[in-house]
């Protein structure tokens, strides 16, 4: 290949990753995390929500909890969710979430969570769910690249990167092709920085290359997926796919109320589903309008034999007056073509087929993809180092490489220290605060905004061990708070006994090591390394002693 052209496309490459890699990485670190987004939700989950729980109220009784529970808070029948699976993320038999009229479906701030159980004597038990969604909020930072609300706006914003992050993954994979054979498995270890960082920036990059590409085409359809909703509704649901998803009454006068107790029970409900498909697990059923003609029950299920739409599985939509089956869209190997097409972006996205080994594939893949980025601006920094040649006045480091550094260090481990901190808050803060939704995005963007300010004032080479000493004890919190919740429940700490909960504390304790280890690595570097480097202790000391000898008047 030409070198003029392969010039053009590493200018290409080179400028497009550092556009997007920043945002990518928060992107790629926190959807990492959201792969285990329901065993987060659980070791969060407060011990009160473990004992009240769903097992709280038998099956069978179901019924008369509903029409209890509807008859003292009648606003829940436009929308409630009745667990059929006991989890210690789930307070009650029986949720539902009130929202403000006129607030955008995305925007969960201003949401009131509910749980409903019996008491002994068949009397409704309503309860504020108040505890840390967390997870939630970590997948938000996920979905819209950092961002604080889960807007339009924001997920077009997303989908512009994505756009970026595909030109970069072509431009990347044209200016490896001359050399693909000689350097796919070369890994230089030495002096040369450049190369070593090159040399793993290639591999990781060609080896995840197919979900680099899954996870730039799904990113993008689910930026613009209302204007691909409005297509798929005209061409597939003859405009019918709004009612399947509606919570509310119909236009017009209101209808008499149905009466709630002629719904078939949750056992009949479940039953006709699973005679649809014998590898479905069901999860829930989710009511909504179920005072109105159009009444529905989403049978919520889940199906590890093939492609689910998401990582809470899929569902079925039921009359729950009738049992009659109104869709089966979203159902699980029960899909037209042009569903399951549909289907099959958000499951190669999320990774909810082929259960835990697929789960923990996509966890490492995602982890490699924030590596992927965060080295991209290590290499673009390197290349533009300034060789010391031993000869004259030491070698000063340009400023646009100090820049990139310290925003690379600011952005990359303030992301990585505030969701750590963030989600040891959860217990932390739990019954301490009235509103801990907001004070999980107060901790993750205070913690954030501190670093990345540290990082510009006190250089990169003094920051880089510092911010990477912050990263190791935001996620070593993690682990020990679990620690002092079981030595010390008087602090009103807790820890669940539950595997997933325990792979939190697992993973948390071996990621703040990995960060200690390249905390001390760095500060090794910045002692005794090249002193020609943006990294160097050194340098910084040769490029102020430069600038205090550029006269005044010329600075």
């Amino acid at each position: 290949m030409r070198a003029d052209v392969l010039r053009l496309y590493k200018s290409v490459h080179t400028w497009t990753g550092i556009v997007a890699g920043m945002a990518l990485f928060i992107a790629f670190y926190a959807g990492a995390l959201t792969v285990f987004k329901a065993p987060i939700a659980r070791w969060v989950a407060p011990p009160t929500a473990v004992a009240g729980g769903v097992d709280a109220v038998p099956l069978a009784e179901v019924p008369l909890l509903i029409e209890r529970t509807l008859a003292v808070h009648p606003e829940a029948a436009r929308s409630f969710r009745i667990e059929l699976q006991a989890r210690q993320d789930a307070p009650g038999r029986m949720r539902w979430t009130e929202r403000p009229e006129g607030a955008d479906d995305h925007d969960h701030a201003q949401d009131r969570h509910y749980a409903a159980t019996l008491d002994a004597a068949g009397v409704p038990s309503v309860l504020t769910d108040t505890q840390s969604r967390v997870a939630e909020f970590i997948d938000v930072l996920h979905r819209v690249v950092g961002l604080p609300v889960d807007n339009d706006s924001n997920r077009w914003v997303m989908g512009v990167i994505c756009a970026l992050y595909a030109v970069a993954l072509i431009s990347g994979v044209i200016l490896l092709l001359p050399t693909l054979v000689r350097d796919f498995f070369a890994l230089r270890l030495g002096r040369n920085l450049k190369r070593m960082w090159l040399d793993a920036h290639n591999v990781v990059g060609i080896i995840s290359l197919p979900f680099h590409v899954v996870m730039a085409l799904t990113a993008a359809v689910f930026a613009f997926h209302d204007g691909l909703y409005a297509v798929q509704d005209r061409l597939i649901h003859e405009g019918q796919l709004a009612r399947l998803w509606s919570r509310g009454a119909p236009p017009g006068p209101p209808p008499a109320p149905r009466d709630v107790r002629a719904m078939l029970p949750p056992q009949a409900l479940v039953k006709r589903v699973q005679a649809l498909s014998p590898t479905l697990e069901p999860l829930a059923l989710e009511y909504a309008a179920v005072r109105t003609p159009r009444a529905v029950v989403r049978i919520w299920v889940r199906d590890t034999t093939t492609f689910q739409r998401s990582d809470a599985g899929g569902f079925a939509a039921l009359d729950p007056y009738t049992g009659q089956v109104r869709s089966t869209d979203y159902l699980p190997g029960r899909q037209d073509g042009a569903n399951a097409t549909i289907t099959s972006f958000f499951s190669l996205h999320f990774g909810s087929f082929g259960g835990t080994p697929v789960q923990w594939m996509y966890f490492l893949l995602g982890l490699a993809g924030a590596f992927l980025f965060y080295s991209g601006n290590l290499l673009w920094i390197e290349s533009r180092r300034k060789a010391d040649r031993g000869r004259g006045p030491a070698a000063i480091q340009t400023r646009s490489s100090r820049l990139m550094a310290s925003a690379t260090l600011g952005v990359c481990l303030g992301c990585v220290a505030g969701i750590s901190l963030s989600l040891a808050a959860g217990k932390w803060l739990y019954g301490r605060v009235d509103d801990l939704q907001a004070w999980h995005m107060g901790v993750y963007y205070g913690v954030f905004g501190i670093a990345l300010a540290w990082a510009f004032w006190r250089g990169p080479a003094q920051a880089a061990p510092e911010l990477l000493t912050l990263a190791a004890l935001c996620t070593a919190a993690i682990p020990l708070t679990s620690v002092l919740g079981v030595m010390w429940p008087a602090t009103g700490l807790w820890a669940h006994a539950g595997a997933a909960t325990v792979g939190v504390d697992l993973v948390a304790a071996a990621g703040a090591l990995a960060w200690a280890w390249m905390a001390r690595a760095s500060g090794r570097r910045a002692r005794g390394g090249p002193a020609d480097s943006v990294w160097s202790l050194h340098g910084r000391v040769h490029e102020v002693k430069a600038a205090a000898a550029i006269p005044h008047g010329e600075r």
